[in-house]
């Protein structure tokens, strides 16, 4: 009898133990997940920090263009306020939209494409561009790793006895896919 406690106590210590790995196993991925939105945010920010100094190196000269300005303030104005994942998710994809709508425009200005502060922020931009793809990518990788052990048999079971719900992906904005339809007047300012 003595036995068969002792092997029902090392079954439940082997269980205990392998419970506790899971448990931490699922935190680590909850906070690297967290950690990589954090790369993702940084990305933006300095996506943010760059459009005010493009927008004012060429709004002088493309003053028929004031709604694509109202545009980019109103969606960095909307993912400062925006508190989930998804909000700022949605507010990104709102300022990649103006913010192609205004890079479509500075195309169609050779005075804009020849001025070397607009050269260099285009370039700036352009990198900050892909480092959030990057981090995008990135982010949804860890999301994919944490969704697929919380699906996983028994898995499934104990995550969700444990709080662990399944991460959203970073997905793009309804109609990404399309280029900006711009329209550019005849007149350009003198």
């Amino acid at each position: 009898m003595k036995r068969l406690w002792i092997i029902i106590a090392a079954i439940a210590v082997i269980l205990g133990v392998g419970l506790v790995n899971f448990y931490n196993n699922l935190v680590t991925q909850n906070q690297a997940i967290e950690n990589q939105w954090a790369q993702v945010e940084t990305q933006y920010q300095r996506r943010f920090d760059l459009i005010p100094n493009l927008v004012k190196s060429v709004e002088g000269i493309m003053t028929q263009e004031q709604a694509v300005f109202g545009k980019i303030a109103e969606a960095r104005t909307r993912y400062s306020g925006a508190t989930s994942i998804e909000e700022k998710v949605q507010a990104a994809s709102e300022v990649e939209s103006a913010l192609g709508r205004l890079l479509v425009i500075i195309e169609n200005y050779p005075e804009l494409r020849s001025s070397a502060n607009v050269s260099q922020l285009m370039d700036e931009l352009s990198g900050t561009e892909n480092r959030i793809a990057v981090e995008r990518r990135r982010f949804n990788d860890f999301v994919k790793d944490y969704n697929t052990t919380i699906k996983k048999f028994p898995a499934n079971l104990i995550a969700a006895t444990l709080g662990f719900s399944e991460r959203s992906y970073f997905e793009a904005a309804e109609g990404a896919e399309q280029a900006p339809d711009v329209e550019i007047s005849p007149e350009k300012p003198e």
